[in-house]
């Protein structure tokens, strides 16, 4: 299980607004946010909103969702750029649907060490920014 949380946010400010802040934040559950308060169908329509909103995706797929699978899966179909992040020393495999994807261009995955996402981060927008 991880329990770890992703805090790259401000590294990824740098380069634009980052829609789904919230995901950082140690008060989200191992299940990811609560439906109840706000309805499944309210969380969905909001996500599926910012997708289309947003110009790149940045996932970090080391622990499997459903929900990131989804959401990977719709900006793929909409032509949006998305990079996903990977940690191989998590011990666990990356899905062949995600690896698989790789197009070279606008869907790309990268292997990591935490010490290296600055960098990658770095490297993946400037590449954009000569586009």
């Amino acid at each position: 299980m991880c329990t770890r949380r992703w805090h790259h946010i401000r590294t990824l400010q740098k380069y634009g607004e980052v829609l789904t802040e919230h995901v950082s934040h140690s008060d989200l559950s191992e299940r990811g946010e609560d439906a109840v308060q706000d309805g499944d169908k309210f969380i969905h329509d909001r996500d599926m909103e910012w997708l289309v909103m947003s110009d790149v995706i940045i996932a970090e797929v080391t622990q499997p969702s459903l929900g990131v699978g989804y959401e990977l899966g719709s900006a793929r179909g909409m032509r949006k750029k998305i990079l996903c992040l990977f940690q191989p020393s998590s011990g666990k495999s990356l899905s062949a649907m995600v690896r698989g994807a790789v197009d070279g261009s606008l869907f790309q995955v990268r292997d990591y060490k935490e010490e290296e996402v600055e960098g990658i981060l770095e490297e993946y927008f400037k590449g954009l920014s000569k586009d």
